[in-house]
């Protein structure tokens, strides 16, 4: 029988472990006070009841996988402990899962299995879902805990966070996503907890910022306040008060984007978009003043104006031509060559070179919510005496900065063997990691979110008393921040104290379809579709998807059948980029049935920038001249049930088996020619074969000068001179 090892458990870990073996339970615990032991702990009872059993650990990223998984191995003396991530080939998980007792995972991992049918949820006994709080919308936990719920034959859900946030729609969905019946939730003054908690020394320093900032700050004030009151003219808002922070205005935004999809194209609507996006770049711009720094501030008004340069997008336009924002920008530049720095980042350096002088060996974290803010104090603080500070991010986006899971996994390491002594981290250093002792936490700026406040503070007191220290600038949002955070953590535990009392949270029952046959329909969905939501919701009606890599159709229901799905928007772009008459032909040539569903509820001809006769056009050629069906559907709810009623009528009553081939036709040579002359510029598939038909030759087209080739209908001297300048023209990497 499975047995602990290395630990004793602590009272409050007993006293959960009970509600946890008798009901699904929502744990709540401080960062670093053993969720995952006492998770460890239900394992073992689950597994030494159950014995033919398996438990599975779910967790968002790698290196908690990585984490979990070794102190799961450390804890007992269970041997066939798994560790399931993207690195590992599907046909190897379902290998190890046959063997394995723990298995722990990134969610994404288990959900293709469970579509692939590689991993039975049947015979686990319990799974455990790390960080529970990301267990709302369409994220993988909340479709994986209803499969579990269905098909396993003795469920049992444990959810661990340090916080599931402060609002009581929130913490209900997780509840009602992880199917929970029971919350045991510990604040650091329960009893309890208590003789365990690590003194935690927490410091507020307030800064001022200097007059020339406030002087480029009332600029942007006076620039946001001018598109509140343009958008009051507008009749878009009744009230400039009602609308001060970016949460309001993005809603602003969507409604208006919504009643455009609804029809409703007024040049007001228009205008109002365009405004609330002004109004949300200049709200960017003062938090970047108020918050972060001088070179935060001057990045980012300088790549407005360098886009405005470029781009046709009139918010973008008009905002740079606006006489407050130009005026900002100018004084942004006058701080830059006087050398002003924000108070923070002078407070930031005069308190770590005070720590490093004293200790060298000091621990140090410093919390920054914005990449190019850290990469700045990155640089400054390395400039200090005895300072080696290093960037530690999220992996990299569009912008280049970035780190690998496993650089990331490489930094703590370093930074437990003191290679490092400050780590300056996005939110990415916020959850579940096991961050090596820290001495002191700095928060650059305080955060409106009890979930990221808990989670920061967590990174130090773990083992023994520590420190944090919290940079806020009078007068700004950084004020309104950190008061937003202290109520909303305190409104969090009276909210999970009355769910747990007065909500009544029921035990789940099977429910019917638990005992309803599998379905005996199948589908071949392609592998890139697994990201639509579509996938998910046609295994939820016990229908058999095998996802593949497909060369022609998204979606594969017989022999004869094939469809390809299209939201709005990417058929607008594929008609654009020429993809779509390529993805009609090779559709045609593959299926006798071939049929095209293009989904979305909003005016596809309001999309691009592109003529609606263009569309008009390209719908009439499908449904005409290659005789495909286009079916519309709203959304992909609709998309997946349409594709279980075709796949029902196609397999059941005409009684059709679906083919295993999922390659397309190869090409003949005049299919491959005609391919070859239609990627040239201008060149569809009727200008492609009269070429052809003229010249006879690829070779030949190509030799030709741009004179004989205007002498085809319908390619005139321009489009020529093109075609010749793009085959002569001289490649360059």
């Amino acid at each position: 029988m499975p047995k602990i090892k290395n630990f004793k458990p602590r009272i409050y870990q007993e006293t959960i472990l009970e509600s946890a073996i008798k009901s699904n339970t929502l744990i709540v615990l401080p960062t670093g006070l053993g969720k995952t032991k006492t998770a460890i702990l239900t394992s073992i009872n689950r597994l030494n009841n159950y014995p033919k059993s398996k438990v599975l650990f779910l967790t968002p990223t790698k290196p908690l996988a990585s984490q979990i998984a070794k102190e799961i191995k450390e804890s007992t003396d269970i041997e066939n402990v798994s560790l399931f991530t993207g690195t590992v080939q599907p046909q190897i998980r379902e290998e190890l899962f046959k063997d394995s007792k723990i298995i722990v995972s990134t969610p994404q991992c288990i959900e293709n299995d469970i579509i692939n049918q590689r991993l039975n949820l049947k015979g686990i006994s319990l799974i455990v879902f790390d960080e529970a709080h990301r267990a709302v919308k369409d994220y993988s936990y909340t479709w994986i805990a209803k499969q579990y719920n269905k098909k396993a034959d003795y469920p049992r859900i444990i959810g661990l966070t340090a916080s599931p946030g402060s609002e009581l729609d929130k913490i209900t969905e997780t509840c009602k996503n992880l199917y929970i019946e029971n919350i045991e939730a510990r604040t650091e003054e329960d009893p309890d907890v208590k003789p365990y908690i690590q003194e935690t020394e927490i410091e507020t320093i307030i800064v001022e910022l200097p007059k020339e900032f406030k002087e480029t700050k009332k600029y942007l004030e006076d620039c946001f306040k001018s598109k509140l009151i343009r958008l009051k003219e507008l009749g878009i808002i009744n009230s400039t008060q009602e609308y001060s922070r970016k949460k309001q205005l993005l809603s602003l935004q969507g409604s208006l984007q919504g009643r455009i999809a609804q029809g409703e194209k007024t040049i007001r609507i228009w205008q109002g978009i365009s405004t609330i996006a002004e109004a949300i770049k200049t709200q960017h711009a003062l938090e970047m003043l108020e918050t972060q720094g001088t070179m935060s501030l001057y990045n980012y008004m300088k790549n407005l104006f360098k886009i405005a340069d470029k781009t046709k997008v009139k918010a973008v336009k008009n905002l740079t031509k606006d006489p407050n924002f130009k005026s900002a920008w100018f004084l942004t530049q006058k701080l830059i060559d006087n050398k002003i720095e924000h108070p923070k980042l002078t407070k930031l350096k005069e308190i770590l070179k005070k720590e490093f002088k004293k200790n060298s060996k000091i621990k140090v974290i410093v919390f920054n919510q914005f990449r190019d803010s850290a990469k700045q104090i990155e640089k400054e603080l390395n400039e200090l005496p005895n300072a080696k500070a290093k960037l530690f991010v999220g992996q990299a986006k569009k912008s280049g900065t970035g780190l690998s899971q496993k650089e990331q996994i490489a930094i703590l390491k370093d930074f437990g063997e003191q290679k490092y002594n400050c780590i300056i981290s996005t939110s990415i250093g916020e959850e579940g990691l096991d961050i090596p002792k820290v001495d002191l936490v700095i928060f650059y700026e305080p955060v409106p979110s009890a979930i990221r406040k808990i989670q920061r503070k967590g990174r130090t007191a773990r083992q023994e008393k520590g420190r944090l220290i919290m940079l806020v600038t009078k007068n700004t949002r950084d004020e309104a921040y950190h008061w937003a955070a202290f109520h909303k953590e305190k409104r969090m535990y009276k909210i999970l104290k009355n769910l747990k009392e007065k909500l009544k949270l029921k035990a789940s029952q099977p429910t019917l379809s638990k005992y309803i046959e599998d379905s005996q329909l199948k589908i071949i969905a392609d592998a890139r579709e697994k990201g639509s939501g579509i996938v998910k919701k046609l295994v939820d009606e016990n229908i058999n998807v095998n996802l593949k890599n497909i060369d022609v159709a998204d979606y594969i229901i017989s022999d004869r059948i094939g469809i390809e799905r299209k939201t709005k928007e990417d058929f607008v772009n594929s008609i654009i980029n020429k993809r779509l008459l390529h993805q009609i032909k090779d559709l045609k040539e593959n299926f006798e049935r071939p049929l095209i569903i293009l989904e979305g509820s909003e005016d596809i001809f309001s999309i691009r920038n592109i003529h609606p006769n263009a569309i008009r056009g390209m719908l009439a050629t499908i449904a005409i001249s290659y005789g495909i069906p286009i079916i519309s559907t709203n959304n992909n709810k609709e998309t997946a049930e349409l594709i279980r009623i075709i796949a029902q009528r196609e397999q059941k009553a005409k009684g059709k088996e679906i083919s295993i081939r999922v390659d397309r036709k190869p090409l003949t040579t005049k299919e491959q020619q005609e391919f070859i002359i239609e990627s040239l510029p201008g060149v569809g598939p009727t200008l492609a074969k009269s070429l052809l038909t003229k010249f006879k030759t690829v070779k030949k087209i190509i030799n030709a000068k741009d004179t004989k080739l205007q002498k085809i209908e319908q390619l005139g001297p321009k489009k020529a001179k093109e075609i010749k300048r793009i085959l002569e023209e001289n490649y360059s990497e």
